[in-house]
């Protein structure tokens, strides 16, 4: 095959896996962050300690990570239908990739705000600040650094999965190396798809690096005694 015929190919596949990571990495967030936060709050220790809650909410997070993509994608095909009327395709695919994403991000979400300084929490819990505050103002800014390099493990982690939702029927880099580089045997495709990948991951990984180095060189900017207590002030 020509490079000609392969560029249409190529551009039309890295949309498709762009579109599938990109919608998945959202649904990821809106639903991973306040099931993790929930995770720390009612766990031991936590502002809304409820042990059932916490128990039920983990043993959900457990079960969906538990689950291989593979056979997470084939079990929610009639799940896909009903959503998005149809089991194919890189809309189809958006929701195996969330459902899997989604308790992927939260445990890397409760682990980053696990991290915060307990006394931070104490400070605003003692200023009469509600639980909301100390989320907003406490453990989600200064988990900030953890969160952003969670979410580039975990649109890395997406990355692998949309390709191997591609190789049935998603679309994507996946479903054309599957194609073209496997059934018809075009090994230059094939090559080049996986460079594609590659590159895409070395990206998103860059872009993650740099934005975590950023906000953890303002948050000890920021560490100073009068600077550590002004967020806590009413605005």
């Amino acid at each position: 095959m020509t490079w000609s015929a392969m560029q249409p190919l190529l551009y039309a596949a890295c949309l498709d896996t762009l579109y599938m990571v990109g919608w998945s990495t959202v649904y990821a967030v809106l639903g991973g962050l306040p099931l993790g936060v929930l995770l720390v709050l009612t766990g031991e220790g936590g502002l809304l300690r409820n042990g059932p809650v916490n128990k039920v909410i983990g043993a959900v997070v457990n079960v969906g990570r538990s689950l291989p993509f593979f056979i997470l994608m084939i079990a929610l095909i009639p799940f896909s239908t009903l959503v998005v009327g149809t089991s194919i395709g890189p809309t189809a695919a958006v929701v195996p990739l969330a459902v899997s994403a989604i308790p992927f991000f939260a445990r890397l979400v409760e682990t980053a705000v696990r991290e915060v300084d307990a006394g931070l929490v104490e400070a605003v819990q003692a200023m009469g600040g509600s639980t909301w505050t100390v989320v907003r103002k406490v453990l989600l800014p200064q988990s900030l650094p953890s969160l952003v390099a969670g979410l580039t493990t975990t649109v890395i982690a997406l990355i692998g999965y949309s390709a191997m939702a591609g190789a049935v029927g998603g679309g994507g880099l996946g479903n054309l190396a599957k194609t073209y580089g496997y059934q018809r045997f075009e090994t230059n495709l094939m090559i080049i798809t996986v460079v594609l990948l590659i590159v895409l991951v070395s990206v998103v990984q860059l872009a993650g690096d740099l934005v975590v180095r950023r906000l953890a060189r303002r948050t000890r900017t920021s560490d100073t005694p009068s600077a550590r207590w002004r967020f806590l002030l009413p605005r």
